[in-house]
């Protein structure tokens, strides 16, 4: 099934049930309001929601038209969004672009940081910068979202736990980056709030793109209306969801509605383009000895979305516009 959270005036919006094709939704109503209310009881929740799920495709007479633009995060806040870096050919890169060696141990320890999560941006519409001098980038990425998962779980286990899959445009600000990080206490400042797709998805959607840890399918990336990138999300990714959730569970448990990000969906297959503007930077560094391509500026719209074997679209489209924050 798939599930959108709609704008409702209230922090946390309500939720709906969204047909296959996103034509059509109805509301939740008796079931559960938000999607962390069903995350929250989600062996109580899921069976009602897909029962509505099943009469909406069968025409259920409560059903208007869904509006992208209506939708708000799926997660509009949520108590626990973690981000890896799971292509480790992507790290590998930034490293070479800055004449840093990379340390053997990145190909079997994941990269993650913890990112803020009580405004969760929503898929379409205006996203507001103070200041283009920032290095405002974008990063395609898919990721999951689980139930409660116990601390000590296996990489085997941890699948299970995965509930749901969104599309994530984790906004950078590569400029502040160098300083912050040399601080030695990572992000803030540099990793400002993050979009998430219109919908989220249960793995079944999926077919046969889902292994149950990786999804294989590619993530189309345009900015300006212009193809930027179309890498495959399950090719090249060194550490799948379910090595990523025992990684995190190591010390501690995830609550229901941790979001887990991949980080930048990237492929050694150049030709496949880019994720983010700043690996084609690197690339054109390598090459050139320095980047030619810009950064976003005021006006630049980016969209990110994915599409099954037949050409449909999955998740939505995550379509917004760079935007001047208010002074």
């Amino acid at each position: 099934m798939k599930l959108a959270t709609l704008a409702d005036g209230s922090r946390d919006g309500r939720l709906a049930v969204v047909s296959g094709d996103l034509s059509r939704a109805a509301f939740a109503t008796g079931i559960v309001p938000t999607l962390q209310a069903a995350l929250d009881d989600w062996d109580a929740a899921a069976p009602e929601l897909e029962k509505l799920a099943r009469a909406l495709e069968a025409g259920h007479a409560g059903a208007f038209e869904f509006d992208a633009a209506r939708a708000l995060a799926p997660l509009p806040r949520s108590y626990h969004w973690v981000d890896g870096s799971a292509y480790v050919n992507h790290v590998e890169l930034v490293r070479k672009a800055r004449g840093v060696t990379m340390p053997d141990s990145f190909w079997t320890d994941p990269l993650i940081y913890q990112g803020g999560s009580d405004d969760l941006l929503p898929p379409v519409g205006d996203v507001p910068f103070a200041s283009e001098e920032w290095g405002i980038d974008m990063e395609a990425e898919v990721a999951v979202i689980t139930d409660d998962v116990p601390m000590g779980t296996d990489a085997i286990s941890a699948r299970s736990h995965i509930k749901l899959l969104v599309l994530v445009n984790d906004w950078s600000l590569r400029n502040l980056i160098p300083a912050e990080l040399a601080k030695g206490f990572g992000f803030y400042q540099s990793k400002p709030a993050t979009a998430f797709s219109p919908v989220a998805v249960t793995p079944d959607q999926l077919g046969e793109a889902w292994d149950g840890a990786k999804l294989h399918l590619p993530l189309v990336v345009r900015i300006n209306d212009r193809p930027f990138g179309r890498a495959n999300a399950g090719v090249d990714m060194t550490f799948d969801f379910g090595q990523l959730i025992e990684h995190l569970t190591k010390t501690r448990r995830l609550g229901a509605g941790t979001i887990i990000g991949s980080g930048t969906v990237s492929n050694y297959d150049r030709s496949l383009g880019s994720s983010c503007i700043a690996e084609v930077r690197m690339l054109e560094t390598l090459v050139k000895g320095q980047p030619s391509t810009p950064f976003l500026g005021f006006g630049d719209r980016v969209c990110i979305e994915m599409f099954d074997a037949a050409g449909r679209t999955i998740f939505g489209a995550i379509d917004q516009r760079v935007a001047k924050a208010a002074s």
